[in-house]
């Protein structure tokens, strides 16, 4: 299986109905690193979780309530945050928007099935 997409130009990569008011689209990837933008609706839910992977994300649209680590801030457009490995992480949409993730090393069970 062929790990990587290297090129990307916007309107040229499916978005992927995740269910719920989310939807995703693939960036960029190699074995190394991944970046994905995430569309939510207003309401919608990252659902808590945690992975081995080192995540920064980016809010490019929207507000969101974002719990790093039991800790819970409101971010907006031009914040971010960080994840650590096996952190547990999560949000909330309180306004519709558009977070970028990007992941080390790559999210392979997101690619798997392609």
């Amino acid at each position: 299986m062929d790990f990587k997409k290297e090129l990307f130009f916007d309107g040229q990569s499916a978005w992927e109905e995740l269910g719920a008011g989310v939807s995703r689209q693939f960036v960029g990837y190699n074995s190394q690193i991944m970046m994905v933008i995430v569309k939510f609706e207003k309401e919608a839910v990252g659902v808590r979780h945690q992975h081995f992977h080192s995540q920064i994300t980016y809010v490019a649209e929207g507000t969101f309530e974002v719990t790093v680590d039991g800790q819970t801030k409101v971010l907006r457009k031009g914040d971010g945050f960080f994840a650590q490995p096996n952190i547990f992480h999560g949000v909330k949409c309180l306004e519709a928007g558009q977070l970028i993730d990007s992941f080390a090393p790559f999210r392979e069970d997101f690619v798997q099935d392609k």
